[in-house]
């Protein structure tokens, strides 16, 4: 690190559990964030801010007047720019080192396999199951940890799924793909507006401790949150014997942990 970056970086060099050697790691790293829209605001910001070097961010969509409630990456100027682009100027003033891969698409398939690949740490902003579902099989599949986060009217949740660790449920064990799921949109239910800053910075915190490799993550938790009654409760998370996704009948060899 230059002596800008230590100055950057002073505050969470003076935390023994992150230090130089933290930092470093850091400024390494490579997240990748599926969607730029009201969790993926905090979560991009957060991450940019405290120095991971390269952020991939994906979302085909727009910015829209509907979306400034909450979604702090854009601003009124934004109306209309697609939301990566949006996201790359605020970033940009934010930490200018940080490398802010920008992609215009909805990735699927082999594509999102690939990014995957590349990433040391994947967050889940998306709001739509059929994302969610690709995006955890491809993480099974490639053993990368996986933040998850999802904010509807006052409720909220996050977990981590670690496949590097034999325990680890996924997404699938905690939502079956072939239950009544059905997606449940902000235009339709609404969404207050600080949920989603919670939620996205909670998995900016999780995904920051799985790249210092420091700390308890929320691996095999899911953390709820009410914030119109400020309730905040745990529940433990089991791995689904017979997942048809993460089980070791499909992944015979195992997580190594």
């Amino acid at each position: 690190m230059n002596d800008e970056q230590l100055l950057r970086y002073s505050r969470h060099i003076l935390l023994p559990e992150i230090g130089i050697e933290g930092q470093e790691k850091l400024i390494g790293a490579h997240a990748l964030i599926i969607g730029a829209g009201g969790l993926g605001s905090p979560v991009a910001l957060f991450l940019a801010a405290s120095g991971v070097g390269t952020l991939t961010l994906c979302d085909n969509d727009t910015v829209d007047l509907t979306n400034l409630q909450r979604q702090l990456l854009h601003r009124t100027a934004s109306i209309g720019m697609n939301k990566v682009d949006s996201a790359r100027m605020a970033l940009g003033e934010i930490n200018p080192d940080v490398r802010v891969i920008n992609l215009k698409e909805r990735v699927q398939s082999a594509r999102l396999r690939e990014l995957v690949a590349q990433a040391d740490v994947v967050l889940d902003c998306s709001d739509n199951f059929a994302t969610r579902y690709e995006l955890n099989r491809a993480c099974v599949e490639l053993k990368k940890p996986l933040v998850s986060g999802a904010a509807i009217r006052f409720a909220g949740q996050v977990t981590v799924f670690d496949f590097r660790q034999s325990h680890s449920p996924c997404y699938h064990c905690l939502y079956p793909e072939n239950s009544e799921n059905e997606d449940t949109r902000c235009a339709e239910m609404g969404v207050f507006a600080p949920l989603v800053g919670i939620i996205g910075s909670l998995q900016a915190a999780e995904a920051l401790k799985l790249l210092l490799e420091t700390g308890t993550t929320l691996c095999g938790k899911l953390l709820l949150i009410d914030t119109l009654h400020s309730g905040l409760r745990t529940i433990k998370l089991s791995r689904d014997a017979n997942c048809p996704v993460c089980s070791s009948s499909v992944h015979p060899s195992g997580l190594t942990g």
